[in-house]
C-alpha cells in the first residue's frame, strides 16, 4: 500500500501580496509543508534508530510496541542533543514512529501523504501500544480509512473503541491494573482557609457524585443569591460530607415541611442535632420510612452499540458526552443501582417534517442521531448542546403554494460558532442525503460532509 507525496509550492511572495483566494491556497499547501516537515523528522528519527539496531555493543531495548525493533539502550542521548528535546520526549516520539512504521502501516502510509496531523497519528500509536502484534492490525484498518477525512477528536474516539473491540482481555486487566491506583488526595489548607480535594475514582461514582452535586446545587441556589455556578457546586460537594444535612436538604424536596418530628429539649425548645452525630432518633426513625428512590438524580444516558452487543457476543458501547466507549460490564456498573427505562428505538429511515420554524424535541433527536454530531466539515463536536439549522433557510411560502417546513429532509446540527459562519460570512449549504452535506465557501472550495467524514470535492 503506497501513496504519492503530495507536490507543494514553495512561496515566492509575502503574505501581503495575495488576496482571499490565494490566501486560502497558501494555508493549505502551508499546512501540508508543515505536517511533511515533521515527517521527515520523524523519519531522521528512524534512522537513528536503525542505525543503532545491531546488538553487537549490547544493551538493546524496545521503545515501541510489540513487534518494533529494537534499539541501543543509551543511543537516544546524542540525537536528542541535536533534536534540542529531552531524553523523555525523544524517546516517547521514537516510539511513536516505530509503532506507526511496524505496527500501524496504514496509518503511516497516511501521515507520509501529509493527509493527517502527524501528533493524532502518533496518538493513536500510544493508545494502541499495549495491544499485541496480531491485535493491531483492527486499529490500524479502521483508524486509517478516518486519517483525512474526520477530525481528530473523532479519529481518537474510534481508536480508543477500537483499542477495546481487538482484546476485550486485555483491556479489562488493564481496567483492573489502573482500579488499583483509584486514590483520594487533600491538599493543605491555604490562607484563606479553602483545601483542594482531588480523586481518581470509577467512571460511574464520578457520575453519580456529579449528578448528586448538581441536585444540591439546584436546591440551594436561592439561599446563595450572589453566589456563582462553580461556588455553588463546591457547597453543595461539601453536603456530601455531612450525610445527615444532606438527607435533611434532599428530604424537604419531597416531605412537606412540618411533617416531621423534631425532638425537643426538657425546656420545650427545639433541638439542635449534632452535624457529627446525625438526627435525633426520632427524626431518624421517621426518615428510615422515606422513599429515597425519589430523591435520586435523574438523567437520560444515550448508547451506541452493535446489533453484536445485544446478542451477548463480544462488543463496545459508545456512550455520548464525557462517558466515551465501555465495555458492557462497564456499562452494567454504570447504571447498577439506577432505575432505567429504555425508549423505543427510533427508525431514522423515517423522513418527518413540520410545518413551523422551530425544531421539535423528535425531530432534533433524529437529526442528531442521523448526523453524528455537527455537520461543518472536519468538526469534531458530537455534542447534542447545539443549535439545530435549516441547511436551506426557512422562508415564508408565497399565498397559495405549500407552506414552508422543518423536517429531516432540511436540518443539522451546528455549533454556535459554526452556525454563525454559515449565516453571516456567505457560506451556501445544500443537503444531498439523509445526513449528507455540501458546502460551498465564500471562494469557492466545495466540501462533502457525511457519515464516512469530509471530503474536499473542489
Amino acid at each position: 500500500m503506497s501513496e504519492a507525496r503530495p507536490s507543494v509550492a514553495i512561496m515566492t511572495t509575502t503574505p501581503s501580496d495575495l488576496d482571499a483566494a490565494a490566501v486560502l491556497r497558501a494555508s493549505s499547501e502551508a499546512l501540508v509543508r508543515r505536517r511533511l516537515d515533521q515527517v521527515a523528522e520523524m523519519e531522521l528519527l528512524a534512522q537513528w534508530a536503525a542505525i543503532h539496531s545491531d546488538d553487537a555493543a549490547g544493551g538493546m531495548v524496545q521503545v515501541g510496541g510489540e513487534g518494533t525493533p529494537l534499539v541501543r539502550e543509551h543511543c537516544l542521548g546524542e540525537i536528542a542533543l541535536a533534536r534540542e528535546a529531552g531524553d523523555v520526549a525523544t524517546r516517547n516520539t521514537l516510539a511513536d514512529v516505530l509503532d506507526l512504521q511496524h505496527r500501524l502501516p496504514r496509518c503511516w502510509v497516511m501521515v507520509r501523504a501529509g493527509k493527517v496531523e502527524p501528533w493524532v497519528a502518533c496518538k493513536v500509536a500510544r493508545l494502541s501500544r499495549a495491544l499485541g502484534a496480531d491485535a493491531v492490525p483492527v486499529v490500524d484498518a479502521a483508524v486509517a480509512r478516518m486519517l483525512g477525512h474526520e477530525s481528530p477528536g473523532r479519529i481518537l474516539d474510534v481508536a480508543a473503541a477500537k483499542v477495546i473491540e481487538a482484546d476485550v482481555a486485555a483491556y479489562e486487566a488493564r481496567v483492573e491494573a489502573e482500579r488499583r491506583r483509584r486514590y483520594l488526595a487533600i491538599g493543605r489548607t491555604d490562607e484563606h482557609g479553602l483545601r483542594t480535594l482531588i480523586a481518581r475514582i470509577e467512571a460511574a461514582d464520578a457520575v453519580w457524585i456529579d449528578a448528586t452535586v448538581s441536585r444540591v446545587a439546584e436546591i440551594i441556589t436561592p439561599q446563595h443569591e450572589h453566589a456563582d455556578a462553580d461556588e455553588l457546586r463546591a457547597i453543595a460537594l461539601g453536603y456530601l460530607a455531612r450525610p445527615a444535612e444532606l438527607l435533611a436538604l434532599l428530604a424537604e424536596e419531597v416531605t412537606p415541611a412540618g411533617d416531621l418530628p423534631i425532638d425537643s429539649t426538657q425546656d420545650g425548645s427545639p433541638e439542635e442535632p449534632n452535624r457529627a452525630i446525625a438526627f435525633p432518633e426520632r427524626l431518624l426513625d421517621r426518615l428510615r420510612g422515606v422513599d429515597w428512590s425519589k430523591l435520586a438524580p435523574k438523567a437520560v444516558l444515550y448508547l451506541h452499540l452493535h446489533e453484536a452487543a445485544l446478542a451477548g457476543r463480544a462488543g463496545v458501547v459508545r456512550g455520548e458526552d464525557a462517558i466515551g466507549p465501555r465495555t458492557l460490564g462497564q456499562l452494567h456498573g454504570l447504571l447498577r443501582g439506577a432505575k432505567v427505562t429504555i425508549k423505543p428505538v427510533i427508525d431514522l429511515h423515517d423522513a418527518v417534517a413540520y410545518t413551523a420554524y422551530e425544531h421539535p424535541v423528535s425531530l432534533k433527536e433524529r437529526v442528531h442521531l442521523r448526523s453524528g454530531g455537527d455537520y461543518w466539515p472536519w468538526a469534531r463536536s458530537t455534542s447534542r448542546h447545539v443549535d439545530y439549522d435549516h441547511v436551506v433557510p426557512f422562508t415564508d411560502a408565497p399565498p397559495g403554494d405549500p407552506p414552508p417546513q422543518t423536517g429531516t429532509h432540511n436540518s443539522g446540527p451546528l455549533g454556535r460558532t459554526h452556525h454563525r459562519w454559515k449565516t453571516f460570512a456567505g457560506y451556501r449549504t445544500w443537503q444531498i442525503g439523509p445526513a449528507s452535506y455540501l458546502w460551498r465557501t465564500p471562494h469557492g472550495w466545495v466540501f462533502l460532509s457525511d457519515h464516512r467524514g469530509t471530503y474536499r470535492l473542489l
